[in-house]
This record gives C-alpha cells, structure tokens and sequence, in this order.
C-alpha cells in the first residue's frame, strides 16, 4: 500500500526574546509491505527476533524435531540456517543483530557444548569464552556497532568485549542466584536483563558500571524481565507480575516515571519485546478478552495499538500477527511471528511501515510541542547513538528530525 502525504506549514516557537519560524514543504510517500519469511527446509515454523537498522537483514529462529536452528535472512539470500554460516553441525540460535547487520550473535552447538558466539562476515564466527569450565553459555543482545555482546554464562550475567572479554555483571544480591542479560544500549554502556533478589524471586535489573545492577521491581507481583533498552539506556521494556498469580503484563520504565503498565487489548496478560531507538515506541503481544494473543505497538501518545488493525490492508487473506519481537531505531521495521494463512503455518515476519514511526514527542510527556522542537534545535547537527533527538535513528540531528517534530505539531496536547 502507498499513502502520499504534502506538507506546507509554519511554525514560530519563542525562545526568550528570540522568534525563530520555520518553513517547511515537503511531499512524504509511505510504501508499506509485509514479507513473511519461511522456514528453514526441515521446519514448519519459524520466528524473528532481531532486524538492522534499515530492514535488510533479520535473524531468527526455526526450530525442527531434533533441535532450534538459528537463521539469517535478506531479500537476496532468502533464509539461510545459521549453523550453515558458522560451520557448528549441531544447529544454534541466533538472537540478535547490529544495526548495520554485519554482526550477529546467539548460541551454538556442536554435540558436545553449547557456546555464545559473536559472527561477522568478515572475521567468521569467534567463541565468546566462559565465565567459569564447562559453563553453557548463550549471547542475547550486542550494541550498535557489535563491539559488545551481553547475555548468560553458567548462571550469570555477562557483558564482552574483545578488550575485556566475558565480565561477570554478578546478581541482585552478591553472591547469591543468578541472572542473564538479554539486550545493551547503542553504546554498550548500558545492561538490562533480570536476577534473583534476596527473597529468591526474579527482577528486572538495569547495570552500568558505575551502579552495578539496579533491581526494577515488578507491578505488585513477585516477578519481572527486562527484555529490551533504548539506544541511550534511559528507557526499559519487558514485563512484570501484576498480581501473585502470575499474570503479566508489558512495562516501560525511566527513572523518572518507574515502571509503567502499557494494559493489554482486554485480556489478562502482556509482554512489551522491544523500544525503538529513542524508547518512545515499544513493540511486543497482549491478549484479548478471549485469550488470544495479538502483536502491539505502543507510544505514549496512542497507547497500545493492535498491528492487526493498524495494517489490515496488509492481512485480507486471513493471516495475523501474533508477537512482535523487534523494532529498528527509527520505529520503521518490525519483525515477529505470525499466522500466513496461504501457506496455513506460524512463520517469521517483516513489517514494513514505510516509514520511521516517530511522532516528535522527543521528551515522551505524551504531547508534541515546543519542549520537542527546542530539544531538536538545540541538538541539531550533532552526531551518534545516544541521542534521542534523532528521531529517526540516522545517527545525525537534522532537517529530517525537525520535520517529524513539525509534522506531528500539537498531536497529544
């Protein structure tokens, strides 16, 4: 589907004494497309879990009989079966990507261990290390630049880098249970995951070396998860226990709000996967009153939107989508599982908005308005990762920027 949008408006925001208007017109053309990606030739299913930054590159997970296959697919290649890439006859997972797409880590066997791994096409696949002999060990999450490689290591938390190797993040509580690590921010700076506490439960924790790991709490249960982070670390998804009888539901957490319940589409339960680059949008599944399960996204201007709904002009054939397990920076492309109903299986998904899913909340209150527009023009020109004035995640604060801030102008307020 194809929806074209022309753009002519004026804006005048006061700075002190200071009137500045800005000008723009612009005609935006969103082409939106959703590509189901098979399955590896022994499976019937399939699942993405991680895309690049621009959409090219999506890895997964398509699990036969005898055990999960990990895969790497482009439009070019098609699926591929990530034990093909890494040379491991045993099959593994792969569990993210960078943002360029060049770098993808996970687990791998080869019948006699399971062991994380970080793979480039340049350097091949390199053995992440054990934190302790014999350990098992898994990678869930890398940075942007695929320089750092968090995930779990014989019970605990890890945090790799080539110069430091495989750093014990520890637990909650020292020396006692354990914790995995599932994603990093842009600059690896930041770890979240989940760890045992005192009361032998498990929490949500957010680390940085200079706090060592912060326990997140839950919603008023006794469990909780960070599964994703934003690119500056600021902002946490996953889910957490609203009740002690287990049911969950998706959250975002900042400093300033804590943990915040995004609701379900009527059901009982939810679970929020991940944020875009800025944390203003999060992906994930909620159920419905009649227990099924349907792919969100959430920002805080909309709440919780059922992708169903959203791009129904995409699903006329009866298919649906069930979980949406990732976001790139710039909210464009999400990727999950759902049901293709022309080949009658549950299979690995791209989505294709058409364009970055951004609304100009830049400080995320709910409404665009000059706060956003000054935060963007103070910051304009600057470069890198941690910058949640780049809306839509190119790395650079730029006219592009200022326009989303333009054209969603008032929205919320």
């Amino acid at each position: 589907m194809r929806r074209d949008y022309c753009l002519g408006r004026a804006l005048a925001a006061r700075f002190g004494s200071l009137i500045a208007t800005v000008v723009v017109s612009t005609c935006l053309v969103f082409a939106q497309s959703l590509t189901w990606l098979g399955t590896l030739p022994t499976s019937l299913t399939s699942s993405a879990v991680s895309v690049s930054a621009d959409g090219s590159v999506v890895v997964g997970n398509s699990p036969d009989s005898n055990s999960i296959q990990g895969f790497r697919w482009t439009a070019a290649t098609g699926i591929q079966p990530i034990d093909y890439l890494l040379g491991y006859s045993a099959g593994g997972t792969a569990n993210d990507v960078s943002n360029d797409g060049s770098t993808i880590v996970g687990y791998a066997h080869n019948n006699i261990q399971t062991r994380a791994f970080r793979w480039t096409q340049a350097t091949g696949t390199q053995d992440l290390g054990v934190l302790s002999p014999g350990s098992y060990n898994i990678a869930y999450g890398v940075s942007a630049d695929g320089s750092v490689v968090v995930g779990e290591s014989g019970g605990k938390a890890f945090r790799w880098t080539a110069a430091t190797g495989m750093q014990n993040l520890g637990t909650l509580v020292p020396q006692i249970g354990s914790s995995i690590a599932y994603d990093v921010s842009a600059d690896g700076s930041v770890v979240v995951g989940s760890s045992t506490t005192a009361s032998a439960l498990i929490h949500a924790f957010r680390w940085t070396a200079a706090t060592g790991m912060q326990d997140l709490g839950t919603l008023g249960g006794n469990h909780s998860r960070a599964l994703g982070v934003s690119a500056d670390g600021s902002v946490v998804v996953g889910w957490a226990d609203v009740n002690n009888n287990g049911f969950r539901r998706a959250f975002r957490w900042t400093a300033a709000t804590g943990m915040q319940d995004l609701g379900t589409f009527g059901g009982s339960q939810s679970e929020a996967r991940g944020a875009s680059a800025t944390g203003s949008v999060v992906v994930g599944r909620a159920q419905y009153f009649n227990g099924n399960y349907r792919a969100f996204r959430w920002t805080p201007r909309t709440g919780m939107e059922d992708l169903n709904q959203a791009y129904w002009n995409l699903l006329t054939d009866g298919s649906y989508l069930t979980s949406a397990y990732a976001i790139s920076p710039n909210g464009r492309y999400i990727v999950g599982v759902g049901y293709n109903a022309a080949r009658a299986y549950y299979g690995a998904f791209l989505l294709d908005t058409g364009a970055p899913y951004q609304d100009g909340d830049v400080d995320g209150n709910g409404c665009v308005d000059d706060a956003d527009l000054l935060r963007v023009l103070f910051a304009f020109g600057q470069t890198g990762f941690r910058l949640p004035e780049d809306l839509n995640g190119d790395q650079v604060v730029d006219d592009a920027d200022l326009l989303t801030v333009l054209f969603n102008f008032g929205s919320g307020c």
